[in-house]
């Protein structure tokens, strides 16, 4: 693992921490500063308003920026759809169970926030769940395996509503058919759009 991989993997709130030290070191400096009259005392002010904003500014992306929930028994998927508004649609592996595509539509449908969504006609955010067949070489088709909908109006469980399409499952290849296919993302989008 790189340098700058691991620097991703440390929580925002620490460095929170090491800038609002710098920030009060900074502070402490510009009153020296004024005490003692150096000439450098009002650029210090400019330095300690700037470390004030870059401090307050980690700290409140730390407060929702990577906020997942894990749902247990869900599987990785990727946002492959959203419109902003009313719909969306997640990418899963072709090898899932019916649970594990429910929990993972839980687990999306807690992730995709109403909030600043335009909204539908009826108030309601749908996220479907879909797998690619690969019926003949070169040919990809999707096969939805469930759908969640859930209200604009609370963010609750209670509101959330879960179609699970099991007719589809029939469709699904065999694991014995999915042995190579097994470690191929479920789209074509690149790693760091999966979600969990």
């Amino acid at each position: 693992m790189n340098f700058f991989a691991k620097l991703l993997e440390i929580d925002l709130f620490t460095y929170t921490q090491w800038l609002g030290i710098l920030t009060l070191f900074c502070l402490v400096l510009t009153v020296a500063a004024f005490i003692f009259k150096w000439g450098l005392r009002f650029r210090l002010v400019g330095v300690t308003s700037f470390m004030g904003v870059v401090t307050a500014s980690v700290f409140a992306l730390g407060l929702g920026l990577f906020a997942r929930t894990d749902v247990p028994g869900s599987v990785r998927y990727a946002l492959v759809f959203d419109n902003a508004a009313d719909k969306a649609t997640i990418a899963i592996p072709p090898t899932v169970t019916e649970s594990e595509v429910e929990a993972t539509l839980r687990q999306a449908a807690s992730n995709l926030k109403p909030y600043g969504r335009v909204g539908g006609s009826e108030g309601k955010l749908i996220i479907r769940a879909r797998t690619m067949l690969h019926p003949e070489p070169g040919i990809s088709q999707p096969l939805y395996l469930g759908q969640a909908e859930r209200s604009f109006a609370t963010n609750n469980q209670e509101s959330l509503k879960i179609n699970i399409f099991s007719k589809n499952f029939a469709q699904l290849p065999t694991p014995d058919s999915t042995d190579s296919q097994k470690d191929s993302p479920p789209s074509n989008r690149p790693a760091q759009y999966n979600r969990k």
